[in-house]
């Protein structure tokens, strides 16, 4: 990995650093794995249920820490449910032995975050969720908490993936104004303050179907089946005829953004919150934008953001237009030899509205 830019690691280095050992797993990782601008991690066979949410702080590992706060191990080997409200910590099957001047960041895969399935990436040594330091050497472990619907899992699943990269790659917003100007971002307006802006869609063409609302109370979610479950004994229709929803404290929501939004192929985008000071509810999202995503050669064209939602401490009105996010663009170190779309099962491309793909459409 030596001589190579600053900037996210595309596909055909990810192999790179798998064949030079930066990057090992038992069993060996498959080309499934390997995104545009990631890669996929996979659960390992065990779960340990713990009393809290924890980091391993410096110099601390995590197995270390699991011993005080186990509470009892789950076996997933042939399927266990991960109940809701509960938090778990999953070895996962790959391991990093990171070169000096490569850094990592993790997130939730798409399907993911739309289940309202709290996923993070914790480390040895580590004193933040999903961010991996430059060099680090060692295990990896996620961090799942089912917030809405408890879930079946089976080792190999995929709930979350990691990007690499070297330097500071974002770019600033007079770099992502000229980007704009050559490759439209989106298809309207461009909102840009550092990073450009999402809002959300409440006046959806001829239907007043704006979004859904996670039920309360609902069966497993085996999350190996695909387009299996019936929407409507998950979620709950959100209508409106006036632009305006009342989110409601500790509800989840999948909401639409009305922008459809393009990544460049020599780029790759990450969802952050817009105003972390408004505090009365939070995009809780599933952050990676990988290359080819809306882009119209790669069957993209008219795709949006799926807004993932959950409100705070008060009822609070979301309008039509409001900017609930913003996606952070970086530059790529090399340009993929696959995009996101294109030859790749991807199950989001042209999306508009859409829950997870495990179900029915």
């Amino acid at each position: 990995m030596k001589d190579i830019m600053q900037g996210v690691i595309p596909n055909q280095l990810i192999q790179t650093m798998i064949a030079s050992g930066e990057i090992t797993a038992r069993p060996a990782v498959t080309a499934e794995q390997i995104q545009p601008a990631s890669l996929d991690l996979r659960l390992g066979d065990v779960a340990y249920r713990v009393r809290a949410s924890f980091l391993a702080g410096h110099g601390a590992k995590v197995a270390d820490r699991l011993e005080e706060f186990e509470m009892h191990r789950v076996d997933l080997n042939n399927g266990a449910v991960l109940e809701k409200g509960c938090v778990y910590v999953v070895p996962l099957m790959e391991r990093l032995d990171l070169p000096a001047d490569l850094s990592a960041v993790a997130n939730a895969k798409s399907s993911t975050g739309r289940l309202d399935l709290l996923t993070r990436t914790i480390t040895d040594g580590g004193t933040e969720f999903d961010r991996i330091a430059p060099g680090y050497s060692g295990p990896l472990y996620a961090e799942i908490c089912p917030r809405s619907f408890s879930v079946l899992v089976r080792p190999g699943m995929r709930l979350n993936q990691i990007r690499f990269g070297r330097g500071d790659a974002a770019l600033n917003d007079e770099a992502l104004r000229a980007l704009h100007e050559i490759t439209p971002l989106v298809d309207g307006t461009a909102v840009i303050d550092e990073g450009l802006g999402f809002s959300v869609d409440l006046k959806l063409p001829d239907t007043t179907l704006v979004g859904y609302r996670a039920k309360p109370h609902t069966g497993v979610i085996d999350l190996d089946n695909i387009g299996f479950y019936d929407p409507a004994e998950y979620w709950e229709e959100v209508h409106t005829s006036n632009g305006q929803i009342i989110l409601d404290p500790g509800a989840f929501y999948i909401l639409v953004s009305r922008e459809a939004v393009t990544i460049p192929p020599d780029y790759a985008a990450e969802m952050a919150p817009y105003l972390a000071m408004v505090g009365e509810f939070r995009v809780h999202y599933a952050g990676f934008f990988d290359p080819g995503f809306g882009y119209a050669a790669a069957g993209g064209a008219g795709s949006r953001g799926v807004l993932e939602v959950r409100c705070h401490e008060a009822p609070f009105v979301l309008e039509h237009g409001q900017v609930v996010g913003r996606l952070v663009y970086e530059r790529m170190c090399a340009a993929p030899t696959q995009l996101y779309g294109a030859e790749l099962a991807s199950n989001y491309q042209g999306q508009g509205l859409k829950l997870s793909k495990h179900f029915k459409a």
